[in-house]
């Protein structure tokens, strides 16, 4: 897929092609209100057009996301309606029967980056900074029978998300997984990560998998 993406932009890689595919054997059904949190360069929100929503939303923190989405969206024809700030400020009060996600999920520094390219991947400490706020926020953004998609590496915990989900009154299971290759950002990661214990030495690969969350309320008649 060819997109414009301007430098600190995220780089659509394994984990965006892995919620990809989840997304298309995911059943969606044509009109769907769908939410992008955390855009980049919209590779997702792209996607999921295919689906034949009936609006589409996606946010960034990240000014150069913004820009990239609407550009990417706008060539291809796409109707998104694309916001820059904190996803869940933005769209608070909404409800959506569909929500992508793929935060930011490295562990990485404890104070989590307000500017630069490390925003797209430096989750915290323990990687979980997003997903949390994520996990807390989907049961009151989901509508009735709406679903969450996303993406994490099991270095921050699925059992973790899992629970937080379920405790939120959603249904949540793994629903695909896939090994990945360090990339850049990975490798330069790695001895720290081995400091921490959450890579072996010789580990050069971390697992991705897709979670997903539906929130089993049915809507009225």
């Amino acid at each position: 897929m060819w997109l414009l993406r301007p430098y600190g932009v995220y780089r659509p890689q394994g984990d965006t092609w892995l919620l990809a595919r989840a997304l298309s054997q995911a059943g969606i059904r044509p009109g769907a209100d769908v939410l992008e949190v955390g855009c980049g360069a919209g590779a997702l929100s792209i996607l999921a057009a295919r689906t034949r929503p009936r609006a589409q939303t996606a946010v960034d923190v990240s000014r150069r996301a913004v820009w990239a989405t609407r550009f990417n969206t706008m060539v291809r024809g796409i109707r998104v309606r694309v916001e820059r700030g904190d996803a869940f400020d933005r769209v608070a009060g909404r409800r959506f029967d569909l929500i992508l996600a793929n935060p930011p999920y490295v562990p990485g520094e404890p104070a989590v980056p307000c500017r630069g390219p490390s925003r797209a991947w430096n989750a915290g400490a323990d990687g979980r900074a997003v997903l949390d706020r994520l996990c807390a926020a989907a049961p009151r953004l989901l509508a009735p029978a709406g679903s969450l998609l996303t993406v994490h590496s099991t270095l921050s915990d699925v059992d973790i998300t899992l629970r937080q989900l379920r405790g939120g009154g959603l249904k949540a299971s793994v629903v695909a997984r896939a090994d990945e290759v360090f990339g850049p950002v990975m490798r330069e990661r790695a001895q720290a990560l081995r400091d921490q214990g959450l890579l072996a030495p010789d580990q050069h690969h971390e697992e991705l998998v897709v979670i997903r969350a539906d929130h089993e309320e049915r809507p009225p008649d």
